[in-house]
Formats: structure tokens, sequence, C-alpha cells
């Protein structure tokens, strides 16, 4: 029988029945087929569907879904989330299914010495590639030990660092009940298994989870270890990844009414397009997404490859797409992307029992990978923002683009908190912006100046906007940039 008139069968009965079992459907349906071949047959188009199906002795019962609604978290989820990220690690159950498939790929235990120095051997090479730039940074996760070595040393920060944003979007209000989500060069499945571990705290959402993948090492790690850790879960499905090169990907490979697009630490690999050429991409797969679906586009903290993601952004923006966070144009100017450095940080994760062994060497600061520090940006097809404050016509605010002229004065800025703490114990230092200055501007906050009225800069959200009142503009010449000195009689407020 066609698959469309499986379909429209399946259609009138969860019409009919608010649940029901699948095999019911045998009695409209002419070709004789078992549950198994019409549940394969139907499966890819269920969640548009707006039905669920939970195996039960082999057959599956059919459930109609909940309505897709704006997320709110309740406080249990809250603290679910919360615990997790204040002592984030990746979970044992988890750790065990990548041991698992680590035994599997070598036939050997996962603490195998042997297994373990060419695990050793593979993280160098992939460092040494990374640090390289131009067209000799040729970063290659083709080979098995190269997936092992992602597994082992990029894979625990990048997993948590994904809860992170989820959570962040969560509070904003920028998920939804049910959400279709795809990833786009997934890898083995890092931002996945990050949904997949999200979702496990939630009580009643429900997430069907697609991704794109080249390299076919990759994909069978992630058929091992994904659906492996998803098993069991009936909120969750989980599709096989579309094999695609990211750079020949076109709107027609990919599903439709996607809720959330995911490029996390792919996008600065591609080296064989320009800036502008992976921003007509991205805009052009954008059409896929629902008309209040989100992007994020995620990559690496360092100076380099930070700098040039700000340039996508902006890219982005010029195409149309709207930036939702961290960045906020409170002058209502276009920003200089050239110098812009900025990056989110987090607490450190633990490392997983992998980690620790590769790292019980003579040179462990080689295997260890705790810290969490990544650039981000939200894109929309709309205008909403996260912060949508301008600076008043008549407001008593100097934009940062004209600190050369308030060297050595006090002032008032209105500015975006745009890093984490930079500094020491001494001094706290945080990267600000308000899309205006062409240098670095950090606010200081000496640690014997720290009062109840200007607290607020060491407590405040990545992206929020602070009014900074009593700052003192200092230059500093070695970095060419400009200090905002904030003194006890300094005040911070967050915009609304």
């Amino acid at each position: 029988m066609p698959k469309n008139n499986i379909l429209s069968v399946l259609k009138y009965v969860s019409r009919m029945k608010k649940e029901f079992m699948l095999s019911e459907i045998k009695d409209y349906i002419e070709e004789e087929m078992s549950t198994q071949d019409i549940y394969s047959s139907v499966s890819p188009f269920l969640f548009d569907l707006k039905i669920n199906a939970t195996p039960l002795e082999g057959d599956f019962r059919m459930t109609r879904a909940i309505s897709k609604e704006k997320l709110e978290l309740t406080d249990e989820e809250k603290e679910r989330i919360v615990s997790f990220l204040g002592a984030a690690a990746v979970p044992g159950q988890l750790q065990k299914i990548i041991e698992q498939y680590i035994k599997q790929k070598t036939t050997k235990d996962w603490d195998d010495p042997i297994v373990l120095e060419k695990i050793r051997k593979a993280i160098v090479a992939q460092k040494n590639a990374y640090w390289k730039s131009g067209k000799s940074r040729n970063i290659s996760y083709e080979k098995g030990y190269s997936i092992l070595a992602y597994l082992a040393y990029q894979f625990p920060v990048y997993f948590v660092q994904f809860e992170h944003i989820l959570y962040s979007m969560a509070l904003d209000g920028m998920l939804k009940t049910r959400m279709k989500i795809l990833d786009i060069g997934t890898g083995p499945g890092t931002v996945p298994l990050s949904i997949i571990d999200f979702y496990k705290r939630l009580d009643v959402a429900e997430v069907a989870i697609h991704s794109v993948e080249l390299y076919d090492e990759n994909i069978e790690a992630y058929e091992s270890i994904v659906p492996e850790y998803a098993k069991n879960k009936t909120r969750l499905s989980v599709a096989k990844p579309v094999k695609a090169n990211l750079v020949d990907l076109k709107p027609e490979d990919i599903p439709d009414k996607i809720d959330l697009m995911v490029f996390s630490n792919v996008l600065n690999e591609v080296k064989e397009l320009t800036i502008e050429q992976k921003a007509e991409l991205v805009k052009k797969l954008s059409e896929k997404l629902t008309d209040d679906g989100n992007i994020i586009l995620i990559e690496p903290a360092d100076r380099v490859n930070s700098t040039e993601f700000r340039k996508l952004t902006l890219a982005l923006k010029h195409l149309g797409l709207g930036i939702y966070s961290p960045c906020s144009f409170i002058w209502c100017r276009g920003c200089q992307p050239e110098q812009c450095w900025s990056f989110e940080q987090k607490e450190d994760i633990r490392p997983p029992h992998l980690m620790a062994k590769l790292a019980d060497c003579e040179e462990a600061f080689r295997y260890l990978n705790t810290d969490i520090k990544y650039s981000y940006a939200i894109m929309r097809k709309d205008n909403l923002s996260r912060v949508s404050y301008k600076v008043p016509p008549k407001a008593k605010f100097a934009s940062l683009s004209d600190m050369k002229k308030y060297v050595g004065k006090r002032i008032n800025v209105v500015c975006s908190l745009m890093s984490g703490d930079l500094g020491d114990k001494k001094y706290s230092v945080y990267k600000v912006c308000d899309g205006t200055s062409r240098k670095q501007v950090y606010a200081v906050l000496p640690s014997h100046h720290v009062v109840y009225e200007n607290a607020r800069l060491k407590e405040e959200r990545y992206g929020n906007v602070l009014e900074l009142y009593n700052v003192l503009v200092k230059y500093n010449e070695a970095k060419d940039a400009y200090n905002l000195l904030l003194s006890k009689e300094s005040i911070v407020k967050k915009v609304e």
C-alpha cells in the first residue's frame, strides 16, 4: 500500500481515538503488513502528525502528543538542571556507553594501556592541527581513533556547554513543549546527546532530534551511542543522521518545520567557503525554520575563531536574519566586529573516567580539558531580540566610541556584558560593548571596591545590558584598549 494511504489511515484513527495500538490499523490496510513494517513506514512522520509511539510487547501504543506551546520550567525542573550544571560532568550511564563503544571499536577494554596511548597520540595530533592557520589547518574526524580522541577530549566540554545554552533559552521562554531540532555537523552526536540529557530532566516536554553528518566513522559512533542513550524515553525520538557535506547541503535535504537549527563548532572548520558564502548557506537553510524558530551558532572562544565568528553573525544580519542574543544594538548603529573577541564562560566540568585515565601520565595537562568557554549567537527570522532597550535620545550616557575624549574623567555608560570574568582575585575584568567602538573596552572592578551598589557587575548574565554610573576612563596603551574603572562610588544597574 502506498505510504500516503497508510498515513491517511493513521490520521483518521488518531482523530477518532486519543489512544490506540498501532496494530489496530491493520484492519484498514488492504496489503498484508507487520506492525513493525507499518511503524517503519510511518515513524518519520509521527512528530508532524502530533502522535507519539511507545513500544509495548511487539506493538506500539499510539497517543496524541501535547500541544506545541512555550516551555515554562517548573521549580522542580529548574532545581534538577541547576543541580546538574552546578557540578557538571558527563553522566555515568553515558560514560559507560562511550566506554563500551571504545571496546567495540578496538576489541580491547577502554582502559587498556595500548588503547589509551593511541587515544593520547590522536588527541595531540588533533590539537596540533587545530592551532594551524589557513589551508594548513585540517582537522579530520574520518578515522576511528580520531573519533575516540574527540569523545575523550572535546566531547565532555561541548556536551555540558550545550546544556548551559538550552537552559538559558528555556529561562528566556525560547523553547517549546514540543521541539523538532536539527544538528548540522553532528559528529558522533554531541549536541543530540546533550539534548537527550537535558530533556530527561523535564517532566512533559517532547523532542524529535534530526542530524546531518558527512563522515561514516562519525555516523557509526552516533548510531552506537545516541539511540542507546535515548532508549526507553518515550518523549524522545532520534532519526538516523542524513549523510551529507555541509557545503553542499540544500533545504530539500533536511526536514521541514524545524524549531531549532544548530551549528556547533563546525562552521570554523569549513575553510573552502568565505564568511559571506557561509552566511548565504545558513540563510538558505533557515528557510526550513518555523516562523518563530531559532538558529544557534557556536564556535570556540579563541581570538581568531571568535572574531571571525562575529563577522559571520553580522553578515547574517545583513542578509536579513535577526540576532536575538548576545548582541544588542542599543545605539541603533551597526557594530564593528573586526576586534570583537567575546565569549561566554561557565564553571569547569569534572573530568570523566576516560579523561582522568588519559591524564594519569607525566604530561597530564595535555589530556585534561575541563574549562567551558565559547562564542555563540542565536539568530531568528523575525526581529525579536533578548534585549529591546535602545538608548533614549537625551540620555546622559557616553558612547564607547567616544572614550578617547573622556580619558581621566568620570562618566556614565550603558553597555552589554560580553564576557565572563577575565581578571584575577584582585581585579574583576569584563569585556563590555555598546556596538559603537572599534577598540576593546573593559569594565574593571577592584576587589577592595566591591560594594552593594556595584556588585551587580559580577552577578549578571552574558549579554545583559547594564548602566554603569560614575566610572573612571583609563587608556591601556599596551593593549590599545580602554578601561572603565569602578570605585565604591560607582553604581551598576541592569536594564530590564
